[in-house]
């Protein structure tokens, strides 16, 4: 008896392992494009359905997407009625795994391990790797089932544990022991294998397997409402569509099922050649494909009912020094941290890039509340610049995927990018007081120059943060002949003020300033071209080169 109860353990064990080792994988290997595709795909609540269907169906996992969906919405990616398309269908991807553990698989799964381990452990490609894991884990989590069964089979022997398992007839305790294994095992594909295996040998009744696959979709609520525990509001209000869309559906389907549980038993089994596992994944898809046709019309209503418990929007007059996408208000998902890195350094690079704009307006009309407030800003600017670094740090040590494990580089450079724009800003902050202290006097000729510089450098600045934080590469040959521009500008500008100089049309302290300020906006023009160009593997210049007609031999 013991050691069967530790084998069933050992092969539980296995059973989660090899599910998270496949869904891990797989979102390794497809995590980025999925951001695309959703994006893309669930303009309408049925196209996300579908798109969730796929993606749960994929990487097997549920409770991994409606993580990703909570995570999406809580960095801008969805809104509510998006996210609400995409969790009813991911609640008819995860029968999948159900439908898969009912055709016997254990016999080929060492085969599956061992191929697994190949492609893992000794192909170079990269994406080959990826698909050992994947297999690698499905193989283990069919191990993991045969153990299970094996143990199962030796328990049935026992007339203690048929004697327990037998005095489970009350549907409500059934549905009950549905709810409490899956928030427990953070898996209802978990929960349902072990009923499949349980039911196939005969120590479940069928009748009473239904009603704990009920239970299992209440428990599966439970890893979204954790993940939305330290979110946005609006986080939290996707996870409770989560739970609402499988209690009205829970309580709709029992309600079903206590009146005509012999009728349904009869046309699963029917349809199922009277094979219990079969009828369990059967039973599984049937009820959530029932669910999802009777709740699909009301997504409206649903998500308004969410705005009940969780009341107001989000704080929009916080302290700019707080994080917005990342950090305690943030859903930390590996799919999305890139993502939301990025979010937070474009807006980043928005404050660095209007405290330049208010800098030279606080030197050309000497305001002391603008420049006061360039150095109030700088002060946020070099709190986000440590506190995106420490993320990207932190994400650098997690499992990403692929596409985003290979900007990690390229986002470091654009947070020290950004945050030497804002050095500049009070850069020239320091020359307004120093303007204002000295009484230095700029000539119209010099004031016009620095705006025209400054109106170069503030469209430079703009495409590259678009083209970084959108991926929008329609303005590189733009932002490259701009770039030659300000360098060009700069030099013809130094050349006028050392003409201003010698015709005494300037004091020797305003050419210096002058000459300052326009070499730190050449600066800034440089910092921008390589903020655009930060996540391109092609070297900006070559880019330019190839352009414009040239060999780059």
């Amino acid at each position: 008896m013991a050691a069967s109860i530790l084998g069933l353990i050992g092969g539980l064990g296995l059973f989660l392992f090899g599910m998270k080792q496949m869904s891990d994988a797989l979102e390794k290997a497809a995590g980025a494009k999925m951001r695309g595709i959703l994006e893309f795909f669930t303009k309408t609540p049925l196209r996300g359905i579908l798109v969730g269907t796929f993606f749960t169906a994929v990487i097997q996992s549920s409770s991994a997407t409606t993580v990703m969906v909570v995570s999406f919405v809580n960095s801008g990616l969805l809104n509510l009625y998006q996210a609400a398309g995409v969790i009813m269908g991911a609640n008819i991807g995860t029968t999948v795994t159900s439908q898969l553990i009912s055709f016997n698989l254990s016999v080929v799964a060492p085969v599956i391990v061992m191929a697994g381990v190949i492609m893992a452990m000794f192909c170079k490609n990269t994406r080959i790797q990826r698909i050992g894991e994947v297999c690698l884990g499905f193989g283990i989590l069919f191990l993991g089932l045969n153990y299970m069964s094996d143990s199962m089979s030796v328990l049935r022997e026992s007339s203690q544990v048929m004697e327990i398992m037998s005095s489970l007839t009350s549907h409500f305790l059934a549905v009950l022991m549905g709810i409490v294994v899956t928030a427990i095992l953070q898996s209802s594909s978990a929960t349902v294998g072990i009923v499949l295996l349980l039911a196939q040998q005969g120590m479940l009744d069928i009748r009473i397997c239904f009603f704990i696959i009920l239970g299992c979709n209440i428990g599966s609520c439970v890893s979204a409402l954790l993940a939305a525990l330290n979110g946005k509001k609006i986080a939290m209000r996707a996870a409770l569509i989560h739970l609402f869309f499988n209690l009205i559906g829970t309580l709709f389907m029992y309600i079903v099922f206590t009146a005509a549980l012999e009728p349904i038993t009869a046309f699963i089994g029917g349809i199922s050649n009277m094979d219990p596992g079969r009828e369990v994944a059967n039973a599984h898809t049937l009820i959530k494909i029932a669910e999802v046709i009777l709740l699909a019309p009301f997504i409206k209503q649903i998500v308004k009912l969410t705005g009940f418990f969780v009341k107001g929007d989000e704080d929009t007059k916080k302290n700019t020094c707080d994080l917005q996408y990342i950090g305690k208000q943030s859903v930390f998902s590996p799919t999305t941290a890139v993502f939301d890195a990025t979010r937070e350094m474009e807006r980043m690079g928005r404050m660095a890039v209007e405290n330049l704009e208010r800098a030279m307006n606080g030197l050309l009309t000497l305001n002391e509340k603008d420049i006061r407030q360039v150095y109030q800003v700088e002060e946020q600017i070099d709190f986000l610049n440590r506190a995106v670094t420490d993320y990207l740090v932190k994400i650098n040590q997690t499992t990403l995927p692929m596409d985003d494990a290979r900007s990690i580089g390229g986002l470091f450079h654009v947070v020290n990018d950004i945050e030497r724009i804002g050095d500049h800003a009070e850069n020239i902050a320091d020359a307004a007081r120093t303007r204002m202290t000295d009484k230095i006097d700029f000539s119209p000729a010099a004031e016009k120059e620095l705006l025209e510089m400054l109106d170069m450098v503030l469209k430079i600045t703009g495409y590259a943060l678009d083209t970084f934080s959108n991926n929008n590469q329609q303005h590189m040959q733009e932002i490259l002949e701009l770039e030659d521009k300000v360098d060009t500008a700069e030099r013809e500008l130094q050349e006028s003020h050392v003409q201003r100089l010698t015709r005494n049309e300037c004091t020797a302290e305003a050419g210096m300033l002058f000459s300052d300020i326009i070499s730190g906006l050449e600066r800034v023009a440089d910092h921008a071209t390589n903020i655009a160009f930060s996540l391109l593997e092609e070297d900006p210049m070559d880019t330019y080169k190839k352009n414009q007609g040239y060999s780059l031999r």
